[in-house]
């Protein structure tokens, strides 16, 4: 009876210990000037994410929401873009990617292969996991105006991001071309971003061969120096 009774007791010990580890708490970040993620990291560990995550766009329209277990991304994830139209989902637990909302006219992104394309070729664009909206946010946030111009009018200067998508799809290059009233400059950007899943892409195809692409993105200058994606 003590044998049992004390087996008992250690499942209960141990039951506890499991609960007080999973205990969460909230966080908040602002990842652009528009857009803030919501999640919760374990109270014992704040750099492990536990449970739900949201990315929201001006406070009110989720953008990316979907589940961490210990740090990882788990089950299927859904990236919408700031009107709140969906245009991703993605299994991480199985690595698949479920849908791709087709490309539009009014897209921010646009996309360059140097290769002869004739009408019986079947080509296919770089696909980010994120979406078109929520997957290219790192390249627009990193990037801070430099000093030298931090006064101009941020309504009178364009910003495009290059990226440049290695058939292996791997990010290759990254840039930023400013340009505005006599001024034209292109500033290179690290590769060394802070999140490895930021370096990798599924890669353009022509007929299924990997093939290198670059991709454009259509940015403004926030306020605060920094790049956001244009308004539509």
């Amino acid at each position: 009876m003590r044998l049992k009774n004390y087996i008992i007791l250690l499942a209960c010990v141990l039951a506890v210990n499991t609960a007080t580890a999973q205990e969460t708490s909230k966080k908040t970040n602002r990842l652009t000037d528009s857009v803030t993620e919501v999640y919760n990291v374990l109270k014992v560990n704040k750099n492990i994410k536990q449970g739900l995550y949201q990315a929201v766009y001006q406070e009110n329209i989720p953008v990316a929401t979907g589940m961490y277990d210990n740090d990882k991304r788990v089950g299927t994830w859904r990236f919408f873009d700031p009107k709140g139209k969906l245009m991703e989902t993605y299994d991480y637990s199985n690595g698949k990617l479920g849908f791709e909302a087709p490309e539009t006219e009014v897209s921010n992104l646009r996309y360059f292969a140097d290769i002869e394309i004739d009408s019986a070729d079947v080509v296919n664009k770089p696909v980010k996991i994120g979406g078109r909206y929520f997957g290219y946010l790192p390249y627009v946030q990193l990037f801070k105006l430099p000093k030298d111009i931090w006064d101009i009018d941020r309504n009178k200067y364009i910003a495009q991001v290059e990226l440049l998508i290695s058939p292996l799809g791997r990010l290759a290059y990254y840039w930023v071309h400013i340009t505005g009233y006599n001024y034209d400059r292109t500033i290179k950007m690290s590769l060394n971003l802070p999140n490895e899943d930021d370096k990798i892409f599924k890669p353009a195809t022509k007929n299924g061969e990997p093939v290198a692409c670059r991709i454009i993105i259509r940015a403004r200058i926030t306020e605060y120096g920094n790049l956001d994606f244009l308004a539509k």
